[in-house]
């Protein structure tokens, strides 16, 4: 076991993202010694009767002017899923991009999950429902209530997510290497 694991291990601050193009979740979550503390957390939201590509631009500037405050060790995400609706999943896709972009302007390695990784990661259970996760992700963080809107909630899971993937010694060994593993 590497010494430093032993005296507490390292500081990883994770900075997870839940895209959209009409709420965005954001939250910062540092993890050391198996333990994990919020460091910040909301939501960047946008007008629905604004011109989409002015949404895409706001989502952008916020979002990258939060990440260069933060200056996280990883940014995670949640790999993007069909949905039924294509024209909201393209609108989806295209808010995920943004954000992307802010996270690689920045040089900050980006990490995606699905979402049944996301579950396992905060309850133990790949089956488990949104109120399942939601409450899991406030008790790992010692918030007094869930964070509002969800999509914060969300953001917070996919940096719990990737904190416990970093702990494990292929994953450190991956990222070192590689400097991304997706």
């Amino acid at each position: 076991m590497p010494y430093y694991m032993f005296f507490g291990g390292i500081d990883l601050v994770v900075f997870g993202i839940d895209p959209g193009y009409a709420i965005v979740g954001w939250g910062a979550v540092s993890f050391q010694a198996n333990s994990y503390r919020p460091l910040g957390f909301g939501s960047i939201e946008t007008e629905a009767h604004t011109d989409f590509n002015a949404r895409l631009e706001y989502i952008y500037d916020e979002l990258y002017a939060v990440l260069r405050r933060c200056r996280p060790d990883a940014v995670s995400m949640e790999r993007l899923y069909f949905q039924t609706n294509r024209t909201t999943a393209i609108k989806v896709a295209q808010a995920r991009g943004v954000a992307l972009l802010a996270a690689q302007k920045l040089k900050i390695p980006i990490y995606e999950y699905t979402p049944l990784q996301v579950k396992i990661a905060v309850t133990g259970y790949g089956k488990a429902k949104k109120p399942q996760v939601m409450e899991m992700t406030r008790r790992l963080l010692n918030l007094d209530e869930v964070p509002k809107p969800d999509d914060t909630a969300d953001a917070l899971a996919i940096a719990i997510t990737h904190a416990q993937a970093a702990g494990s010694e292929l994953r450190r060994a991956l990222m070192n290497s590689a400097g991304r593993y997706q």
